[in-house]
């Protein structure tokens, strides 16, 4: 049933009433830039852009704070973490509204979205008496050597729209307990959920007693983020985008010898043998092929299937999307909410046309539905296409619910096929067989940084470290050892013998 006209007209108010709850104030609108919501189509508010001369000043404050945060004893510095993380939990339904609001997400992915920051923060206060170095044994005697890890500095965060949230705080939280700073550029799509977010972040610092310029939002365009990774006094740059984006990036911080965490395109599959659940995978391709209309990172794009069990796994899932419910996420029976935008629905309905064209035949979905209630909104149906080979455009991550279909003889085939993408972030195979779930894992299976055994290619928890290879970037965010992407490394030799023995038994007089 869709939206009433009042029902459509109150979305806007709603979104300030939950923007109000956490903490953003008057001041952070303006008319320099309109928030509208892939729901409706509609807008949600105007909002204040920075200017340049902003982003530098937030750069120089977050720069000044961290000559004071980065002497204050991390189990203190998890206090302003743990606090963040009470608000969340205070505040999960308002936040939850609003990324609904902006992001088109439906409501079960949207309280996950902020269960992600509530449980990072968790995390991040532990990490925060975990800090931990090596002592390894000196060759000469009386010697101590051991290894010290130390606040980096000012931290860069640009983030995108499908996770306008979660991501920034993965690299927050984290960023704070080892002695950071933070200065954060969100998506051009969703600032209202940044401003949300940071506003219960600055509460939990002023109510912390901490520094209030350890974190910084800068809500500006393409310009203010290059003056974001140009500076030198940002000693990392975490960001999260397309593959464009971070070929961009990556050069302009390595010419001045700074850090970057790139987490950018998936093209992520399945593989699907013989001995496989078909109940079970089928369950894990649909959520992970549809979810957040398939606007995730991790999103399930290639199913490589054995050819023995493809026509009936095919056949359900073909079943399975005609049963799936389009439309506003704002009903809680709808399991697939819309494109973010116009530009998000041509990339589709191009990569069809070319699968077509390159011999792919569209077994069901790809239509736009519901633009009679949503004229401005672009819900489509999930598609699946059936590949008869490795195809140009089954190497492209297209943004949107399409899942190509492929057949494979056996596994060398579907690993190398699987493998042969430019990306490489997630990736799962379906099997009882332990033979085949060791090897798919093993260093000479899935190239992917991660890498599941019957279950889907998304859903991660943060307590492994996320983000992939090759064109993925190489980065590696929320849990595990990712913690030291933020600190820097010291080897500490310690003499307290009274003599001066070099090492490699080297003699200098």
């Amino acid at each position: 049933m869709p939206l009433t006209q009042t029902e459509i007209t109150e979305l806007a108010s709603s979104v300030r009433a939950s923007l109000t709850a956490c903490g953003v104030t008057e001041s952070a609108y303006g008319t320099d830039h309109d928030a509208f919501s892939p729901l409706t189509g509609e807008r949600l508010a105007g909002l204040r852009t920075a200017t340049n001369e902003d982003v530098d000043a937030a750069i120089a404050a977050a720069a000044e704070a961290f000559k004071t945060w980065r002497d204050v004893p991390a189990p203190l510095r998890g206090n302003v973490v743990k606090r963040w993380g009470e608000l969340l939990t205070e505040h999960k339904q308002d936040l939850a509204n609003i990324v609904q609001a902006e992001a088109g997400k439906i409501t079960s992915e949207a309280l996950g979205e902020v269960q992600e920051m509530i449980d990072i923060c968790d995390f991040a206060v532990g990490q925060s008496r975990m800090l931990y170095g090596k002592t390894m044994p000196s060759e000469r005697p009386g010697h101590r050597l051991m290894e010290t890890w130390h606040p980096l500095g000012v931290v860069g965060i640009i983030s995108a729209f499908n996770f306008p949230v979660a991501v920034y705080s993965w690299n927050t939280a984290l960023a704070l307990i080892a002695g950071d700073t933070v200065v954060w550029k969100p998506s051009g799509i969703t600032f209202l959920s940044a401003l949300a977010a940071d506003a219960l972040l600055a509460r939990a610092v002023a109510e912390s007693g901490a520094p209030k310029d350890i974190h910084r939002l800068v809500v500006t365009d393409r310009a203010g983020g290059q003056r974001l990774v140009k500076d030198p006094r940002v000693a990392l740059v975490s960001a999260t985008g397309s593959v464009r984006m971070g070929r961009e990036i990556a050069p302009q911080v390595a010419e001045r010898f700074g850090r970057v965490i790139l987490e950018l395109g998936g093209n992520n599959a399945a593989v699907i043998t013989p001995s496989a659940d078909l109940d079970l995978a089928l369950r894990g391709i649909v959520f992970a092929a549809v979810g957040t209309a398939g606007q995730r990172c991790t999103s399930m794009r290639r199913l490589i299937v054995h050819e023995s069990v493809v026509d009936q796994l095919t056949e359900k899932l073909v079943t399975a999307y005609g049963t799936l419910s389009i439309g506003t996420p704002l009903k809680e029976e709808n399991l697939v909410g819309p494109l973010i935008n116009e530009g998000s629905y041509e990339a589709m309905q191009q990569a069809l046309a070319d699968a077509q064209a390159q011999g792919g035949t569209v077994l069901t979905g790809g239509n736009r539905v519901l633009t009679d209630e949503f004229p401005e909104a672009y819900y489509v149906e999930p598609a699946i296409v059936r590949m008869s080979e490795q195809s140009a455009v089954v190497h492209n991550e297209t943004f949107a619910p399409i899942l190509y279909v492929m057949t494979y003889t056996d596994l060398d085939e579907a690993i190398a096929t699987h493998n042969a993408v430019p990306q490489g972030l997630s990736s799962a195979i379906f099997t009882q067989d332990q033979a085949e779930a060791e090897r798919f894992i093993s260093a000479s299976g899935s190239d992917c940084g991660i890498a599941n055994v019957n279950i889907g290619t998304s859903g991660a928890e943060i307590g492994g470290a996320f983000g992939g290879e090759k064109e993925t970037g190489g980065g590696r965010e929320s849990g595990s050892d990712s913690w030291k992407a933020y600190m820097r490394q010291a080897t500490n030799t310690v003499n307290y013998s009274g003599q001066l023995p070099l090492a490699q038994g080297v003699k200098f007089i």
